[in-house]
């Protein structure tokens, strides 16, 4: 079975004075915990966690094609 983590928090990304790069998708910076309870910080497509309808307090795990899978 693969890991599952945790979305802690959702906080949009800084993308400074300059706004986000040509071509480059709108990102969110989320705070993720692991089952042994270490945090990580991820930047992750805003359309992504739109698309699979992730949010603060969800649990999703990682397939073997990379792809975030809501539990």
């Amino acid at each position: 079975m693969s890991e599952i983590f945790k979305i802690l928090r959702i906080d949009e990304a800084d993308y400074g004075c300059e706004g986000v790069p040509d071509g480059e998708p709108v990102k969110a910076e989320v705070t993720i915990e692991t089952q042994s309870g270490s945090q990580y910080i991820m930047k992750i497509s805003d359309a992504l966690l739109y698309e699979q309808n992730l949010n603060e307090g969800d649990s999703f795990s990682i397939d073997n094609n990379g792809n975030m899978l809501k539990i």
